[in-house]
C-alpha cells in the first residue's frame, strides 16, 4: 500500500508510537505481576506463620503422647510437629505418616529448645527456663498433671520463623498425598517453622504449610489478560496514532500539491491553502507563500531588468552602428566624437551591469581596512570639469572601515554623480562619525526627493527626470548600486533630504573594530 511505504510520516509516527506504548505496557507488566506475586506470597507466608504458631500454642497445652490430636493438625492445608530427635509427634491429614518435612532445622540435641538455620532468638512467653524437672516428672506420674498444667504457659515459642516453598504430590482433587501411584501433580507451599515445647517439656518445632495455588492463578489470570489486551491495545493505538497524524498532516499533503503544480505550471502567482489553525503546519504555509511572494517579486524584478537592460544597450549600440555604417559610406561624415561617447556609454553600462550580477550572486565583499576620508580626497582629485563646486563641510573624521576599496569608491562616485546632475548651485560633502559608523552625507541644492518617491529611486533603472534625455540622466543604476555595495558592507544608504530645498544622501558603514 503506498500509504505504508517507506518514507511515510505517518507510518513511522504509528511504528514509533507503538513501540513505546508496549514497552511501557511490557514494563508494567512485569512490575504488576510481580507486585502481585510478591504481595500473594508475603500473604501465604504470614497465613502459614499464624497457622504454626496457633498449632504451637495448642501443642503447649498437651504432653508429647496427645500431640497428634490437638485441632491445629485436623485441617487440609500440610502440618506437622517435630520433636528434637526427628520424630513426627503429629501430623495433618495429607501428612500422615510423611517423613519430616525437609529443608527445615532441627535442634541440636535432646532436651534442648528447638534451633532453626536462620539463628533466630526466642521470644518467651511467661516461661521459665529451669521447669524441665517438673515436665519430665509429669511424664512418670499421673497425678502431677495438674502441676504440668499449671506450667502449660510456661513453653517456649520462637518467633523468628523460618519459612520457605516446599512443592508436595496431590491427587485428582488437589489434595496433598503421600501415595505416589494416585499423584497426578504438584503444588507449592508455603511453609513456616515455629519451635515450642509440649506441657511436658519436650521441645518440638511445628511446621505449618499455606498453598500458593491461589497466587499461582491470580498470577497465571493477569498474565493471560495481559497477553490477550497487549496485542489488541498496541492494534488501537496504532490505528489511532495513524489517524491522527493522517489528520494533521493532510494541510501538508495539500501543500505539497499546490507546490508541484506551481513548480508544473511556473505560475509563481498561486499560493498554497493555509489552514485556520495556528499550530506549526499553518506557519509552514504562511512561510512558504511568503517565500512564494519573494520569489515572485525576484523573478519579477529580473525580468524588469533584462527588459531595462536590453532597452538602455539597444540606444548605444543602435547608434554606433548607425555611425559605423555612415562611415563606412561617407568616411568623411564619421561623428568620432559621437562614437567615442557611444562607446564610453556602452561600457559603463556594460560594467554597471556586471557588478549587480556579482551583487546578486552573492559576492562577498574584500575585508580590507581603508580610511573613506582618503577615498574622498582621491575621488576628488580625479574629477575635472564638474558643473558645480564641492564644498566639504567641517573636517573629514579619520575612522576605517572594512570592505573594498573598488566599490566603496564606486558609490563615492556615483553619489557625487547624482548630486552633480540635480544639483542648482553647489554640491556639500560631509564625513563624521555617530554611534560606532562612519557618515558620508552628500547634499545638492536642486528640488530634492518627493517624500513618496524616497526609497522608489533606489530601484534600478528608474529616473524620476523622464523628461531628461537619457544621455544625460543616465541608465538608473547609480543609486540601486550605490545601496547594493552598501548592504554588503553591513551598512545602509537612504535620502534625508527636504524636498524643495535638495536631496541629502547619507551613508552609514560600521567602523573597524581596532587591531
Amino acid at each position: 500500500m503506498a500509504a505504508v511505504r517507506k518514507g511515510s510520516v505517518r507510518a513511522r509516527a504509528a511504528l514509533g508510537a507503538t513501540l513505546v506504548v508496549a514497552l511501557a505496557l511490557v514494563a508494567a507488566g512485569f512490575f504488576v505481576v510481580s507486585t502481585l506475586r510478591a504481595g500473594l506470597a508475603d500473604t501465604a507466608k504470614l497465613n502459614a506463620e499464624n497457622a504454626a504458631r496457633a498449632t504451637a500454642a495448642q501443642v503447649g497445652d498437651v504432653p508429647d503422647r496427645e500431640v497428634r490430636d490437638v485441632d491445629g493438625l485436623g485441617g487440609d492445608d500440610p502440618s506437622q510437629v517435630v520433636d528434637a530427635d526427628g520424630k513426627v509427634l503429629g501430623a495433618s491429614d495429607p501428612l500422615e505418616g510423611r517423613p519430616p518435612m525437609a529443608g527445615f532445622a532441627r535442634p541440636d540435641k535432646p532436651g534442648s529448645p528447638a534451633r532453626d538455620d536462620t539463628g533466630g532468638g526466642g521470644d518467651k512467653r511467661g516461661g521459665h527456663a529451669g521447669s524441665d524437672d517438673a515436665d519430665a516428672d509429669s511424664d512418670s506420674d499421673d497425678d502431677s498433671d495438674d502441676a504440668a498444667d499449671a506450667d502449660a504457659g510456661r513453653q517456649d515459642i520462637d518467633t523468628d520463623e523460618k519459612s520457605e516453598v516446599v512443592t508436595l504430590p496431590v491427587d485428582d482433587d488437589g489434595e496433598v498425598t503421600y501415595d505416589k501411584d494416585d499423584t497426578v501433580g504438584t503444588q507449592e507451599f508455603r511453609v513456616a517453622g515455629v519451635q515450642s515445647r509440649t506441657r511436658d517439656g519436650t521441645p518440638v518445632t511445628v511446621y505449618s504449610g499455606a498453598s500458593l495455588d491461589a497466587q499461582q492463578e491470580a498470577v497465571s489470570s493477569v498474565t493471560r489478560s495481559m497477553l490477550f489486551g497487549l496485542p489488541v491495545l498496541l492494534v488501537v493505538v496504532a490505528g489511532v496514532t495513524w489517524l491522527v497524524t493522517r489528520r494533521a498532516l493532510r494541510p501538508v499533503e495539500g501543500i505539497r500539491q499546490e507546490m508541484g503544480a506551481i513548480t508544473a505550471s511556473t505560475d509563481l502567482s498561486r499560493r498554497v491553502p493555509e489552514p485556520d489553525s495556528r499550530d506549526e503546519v499553518a506557519r509552514l504555509a504562511r512561510t512558504t507563500n511568503e517565500t512564494l511572494a519573494a520569489l515572485e517579486s525576484s523573478v519579477e524584478r529580473q525580468r524588469r531588468f533584462i527588459a531595462d537592460a536590453s532597452h538602455e544597450l539597444r540606444s548605444p549600440v543602435a547608434s554606433l552602428r548607425t555611425q559605423l555604417e555612415v562611415a563606412a559610406a561617407h568616411p568623411e561624415l564619421l561623428d568620432l566624437e559621437g562614437a567615442v561617447e557611444d562607446t564610453i556609454r556602452l561600457q559603463a553600462l556594460a560594467t554597471d551591469l556586471l557588478l549587480l550580477a556579482r551583487l546578486d550572486a552573492g559576492e562577498r565583499p574584500a575585508q580590507a581596512r581603508l580610511s573613506p576620508a582618503a577615498l574622498l580626497r582621491e575621488e576628488m582629485a580625479q574629477r575635472v570639469g564638474d558643473p558645480h563646486p564641492v564644498r566639504i563641510e567641517g573636517v573629514p573624521a579619520q575612522g576605517e572601515v572594512r570592505g573594498s576599496e573598488g566599490q566603496l569608491a564606486r558609490v563615492l562616485g556615483n553619489l557625487l554623480d547624482n548630486a552633480q546632475r540635480h544639483a542648482a548651485t553647489e554640491v556639500r560633502v560631509s564625513l563624521t562619525e555617530e554611534d560606532g559608523a562612519l557618515v558620508l552625507a552628500v547634499a545638492d541644492d536642486g528640488e530634492g526627493v518627493p517624500e513618496a518617491e524616497r526609497e522608489r529611486i533606489f530601484e534600478r533603472f528608474v529616473r524620476l527626470d523622464g523628461a531628461r534625455s537619457r544621455d544625460e540622466g543616465g541608465a538608473g543604476l547609480g543609486l540601486a548600486i550605490a545601496r547594493d555595495v552598501a548592504v554588503r558592507h553591513g551598512g545602509s544608504l537612504t535620502e534625508e533630504g527636504v524636498p524643495g530645498a535638495g536631496a541629502r544622501f547619507v551613508l552609514r558603514l560600521p567602523l573597524a573594530a581596532e587591531g
